[in-house]
């Protein structure tokens, strides 16, 4: 039987802590996915069937973390086609992943993000955030890259990266 890719979308959280840049992480638990269970990882989700991207964004940072999502990067730029019976949008994520290899065929659209609101604390699917300084987001990255969810190891370097 032939499978597909399924689309998600994720966030990376700024914010600031003590005058300190900082993106929020949690810690993955999925039912659907046990083996990943205990991963450091960034709000995300499945995008449902004609569901806006920026809608899904939304929906899945506040199922997951009770955060409003404020502000989008790139957002903005954002145009939206309408002819021939189609509604499409077109944008441009910070980051996209795709999955090659394992039983979750999954490719995620990350977006920088920020939000407002209270931190719920837990949800269904993850537990443990934690607003962490991207100094240390760039020591996790460099030296235990394993203890994250590998769909957004290189989403955080490039993002590290692209902040020094």
């Amino acid at each position: 039987m032939e499978r597909f890719s399924i689309p998600a979308v994720g966030g990376i959280i700024e914010g600031e802590l003590d005058g300190t840049r900082c993106i929020l992480t949690q810690t993955r638990m999925k039912a659907d996915a046990q083996h990943d269970n205990g991963l450091i990882e960034i709000p995300a989700g499945k995008i449902r069937a004609f569901e806006s991207i920026f809608d899904t964004l939304k929906r899945e940072i506040k199922e997951e973390t009770g955060l409003e999502v404020v502000e989008v990067q790139g957002e903005n730029a954002t145009t939206i086609y309408e002819g021939n019976s189609y509604k499409v949008v077109n944008f441009m994520p910070f980051s996209c992943s795709q999955n090659l290899i394992g039983d979750y065929p999954i490719m995620v659209f990350v977006f920088i993000c920020k939000v407002k609101g209270e931190l719920l604390p837990f949800s269904d699917e993850a537990q443990n955030y934690k607003w962490i300084p991207i100094a240390e987001v760039k020591r996790i990255v460099e030296n235990s890259p394993q203890s994250l969810y590998p769909m957004h190891v290189d989403t955080l370097k490039k993002y590290i990266y692209s902040r020094e």
